[in-house]
């Protein structure tokens, strides 16, 4: 390896910011490179390369456009810093693309090319460059790639250091920097109501909405709430995600550190919605149609109305939003401070809205777990002093 090569990629592990990097259709000897300098594993999280169109495909989660093209590494670029954090929670990461079309064993119509993107927290970087056609063979194509992906992340990651990129004279580097887009920093900063944390890690802030929501605090997630999504899903016969308000009725907003922490829990099992919704009229809003399921201690708050601020006309209210939206729940028992064990039936529910409550037999459903169970269990002292709820109800 050229030295001033392996100078920089030991510069790159200890500039402290971690990384996915994804590349497609070149690339893949930068990604040798850093691999084989020490230091790598301070700083690489994972290294793909979705080669074939399917995979491709599969990791955009859709079909781009074009398969080589600036939108199409800026597309990937935010699907690996997506990946980052959701590998990395709360610390600096930054996702790294490459898509390029390089000279092969068949002629090419097409321009031989290729584009990077670098997405950090600050900004998203893009650079391309056409080759001269028939000028290089694949190695040499190859290697001002790589050389030119190490530059690029140099310049990301504020290293002054740089390698030699061996251009011909009618080749030229366009870049392009510009403010992050990132719908997370949107949704914790209120510019949004609402992302959908794929179980693979992707954020989306558009696309379909469930038909059935599993609301809470999940501090922790426990296998409760798991068996729960998958008997409610098998009795309404519709797919589910977990839903967590980052806003509270009653409490300060979660921190961008505490979203974080919750979030990875939710790796694999299913989508979980992050939302500004705090009360369940505020979920309606957000997801119309949709079965909400909770537990019977929930369902007992929903309709009192110390909630509503003694009111029984913002509690009709907030019902009848829930039924103008489509909205119902699906009630599953719980055993409460007591010990006791409610379901739906012990629950004192007024006639005009007892429609919008279904029971989940308890023939399908018991476990006698809780967040808070678990949360002592680990820390006696956390151990609530008050678990009253004084303000509305919400998934919590």
């Amino acid at each position: 390896m050229d030295p001033t090569v392996r100078s920089l990629i030991a510069r790159l592990h200890d500039a402290g910011s971690r990384y996915v990097l994804a590349a497609t259709g070149g690339g893949v000897g930068a990604a040798a490179w850093l691999l084989s300098v020490p230091g790598g594993s301070r700083t690489i999280l994972e290294i793909v390369v979705p080669y074939s169109e399917q995979a491709l495909c599969e990791f955009l989660a859709h079909s781009p456009a074009s398969f080589c093209s600036v939108e199409t590494a800026r597309l990937m670029a935010q699907r690996a810093r997506e990946r980052a954090q959701w590998l990395a929670p709360g610390q600096p990461v930054a996702g790294i693309a490459c898509t390029a079309s390089l000279c092969s064993d068949r002629s090419k119509r097409g321009e031989h090319r290729f584009h990077l993107a670098i997405q950090t927290i600050q900004a998203m970087r893009t650079y391309s460059l056409t080759l001269t056609k028939e000028a290089r063979d694949r190695e040499g194509e190859e290697m001002v790639l790589d050389r030119v992906l190490l530059n690029a992340m140099a310049e990301a990651f504020g290293i002054a250091e740089r390698v030699a990129v061996p251009l011909l004279p009618s080749e030229a580097i366009v870049s392009e920097t510009r403010p992050a887009e990132d719908a997370l920093a949107a949704l914790l900063e209120g510019r949004i109501a609402a992302v959908c944390v794929e179980s693979d890690g992707r954020v989306r802030s558009e696309g379909s909405r469930p038909k059935m929501l599993l609301p809470g605090s999940f501090n922790p997630i426990h296998d409760a709430h798991c068996r729960l999504m998958e008997t409610a899903a098998r009795l309404v016969g519709a797919s589910a995600a977990f839903e967590l308000s980052i806003v509270n009725a009653d409490k300060p907003p979660l921190t961008d550190e505490e979203v974080r922490r919750r979030m990875v829990q939710f790796a694999w099992p299913a989508p979980l919605w992050l939302t500004r919704a705090p009360t369940f009229a505020d979920k309606a809003q957000l997801f119309p149609g949709a079965v909400f399921v909770v537990g019977a201690d929930t369902a007992a708050r929903i309709v009192q109305t110390r909630f509503y601020g003694e009111s029984e006309t913002q509690m009709n209210e907030a019902l009848n939003t829930l039924r103008s939206q489509g909205c119902r729940f699906l009630v599953a028992g719980r055993v409460n401070v007591e010990g006791l064990f409610l379901g739906l039936d012990e629950l004192t529910i007024p006639a005009a809205h007892r429609d919008l409550f279904t029971a989940i037999p308890v023939s399908d459903f018991r476990m006698d777990l809780s967040s808070t169970q678990l949360r002592i269990k680990v820390d006696p002292s956390n151990v609530p002093v008050d678990t009253t709820p004084r303000s509305r109800p919400d998934g919590g």
